[in-house]
């Protein structure tokens, strides 16, 4: 296996679950599905490079292409999918690309038709209180953003090449719009909203769930962009239906 495909996590036994973080996410955004499903499943997250400035050349393609590679180095066979906000986008492309691998597949305030990244605005390097509004503005529930989870981003946005291929990645991620190939994913999908999501906002999950032929759609009272931080319990009832 090469090192660059190091997944973060990888526990458990059973079907695969691969879960796909957005741009600022890390394994902290899933802990609450990890704790649950890697009881009864295997459970992996794969690093997605979002800094490299070879995948902002190549834009979302190049993240798909290394889930693919990701797939293939840790030999998973026909797997659920869950991904967040770009990774959901992520995840849709690969679904679109490889149906065969992928039996479940979970979007949580996905792009890939439309999305506000940071409400229209990106928070300014050196300016801590702002990007802790920023942080916050993508969560309904103020008590989920902790002091580590904005310095996390304050830490990343300090890097001038971090902060140019995130603003890339965005771009890409805007113009790089699935609505000509939803009707071609046949793959059982779940759509679980936050109904305050401000990034992705819900006439975006009806949307989702109008083009793509099999899917299901749960929106989630007092929640955000991050679902599965905001409401675990209910985000986690709702996948494990849905999956088994």
């Amino acid at each position: 296996m090469k090192q660059e495909y190091k997944p973060l996590f990888d526990a458990g036994q059973g079907e695969p679950v691969i879960l796909l973080h957005g741009l600022f996410g890390n394994l902290s955004n899933w802990q609450h599905v990890i704790d649950e499903f890697s009881k009864t499943h295997r459970v992996l997250v794969p690093h997605l490079p979002m800094y490299d400035s070879g995948i902002m050349r190549q834009r979302l393609d190049s993240l798909v292409d290394y889930v693919e590679n990701f797939v293939d180095a840790h030999n998973i066979g026909k797997m659920i999918l869950m991904g967040n906000s770009l990774g959901g986008h992520v995840a849709l492309l690969y679904a679109w690309r490889q149906p065969r691998k992928v039996r479940r597949l979970v979007l949580a305030g996905s792009s890939g038709l439309f999305e506000n990244s940071f409400n229209g605005s990106f928070p300014r390097v050196k300016d801590y209180d702002y990007i802790r509004e920023k942080v916050q503005s993508t969560f309904y529930k103020s008590e989920v953003v902790t002091k580590a989870l904005v310095d996390e981003v304050y830490e990343t946005v300090q890097s001038r090449t971090k902060t140019l291929s995130i603003i890339g990645l965005a771009r890409a991620a805007q113009r790089h719009n699935v609505s000509d190939v939803l009707d071609q994913i046949t793959t059982p999908t779940l759509l679980i909203w936050g109904l305050q999501d401000t990034i992705t906002p819900p006439e975006v999950a009806l949307e989702f769930f109008d083009r793509l032929p099999h899917a299901e759609i749960k929106f989630l009272e007092h929640c955000g962009h991050v679902p599965m931080m905001e409401q675990p319990l209910l985000f986690n009832q709702h996948v494990r239906k849905f999956i088994e």
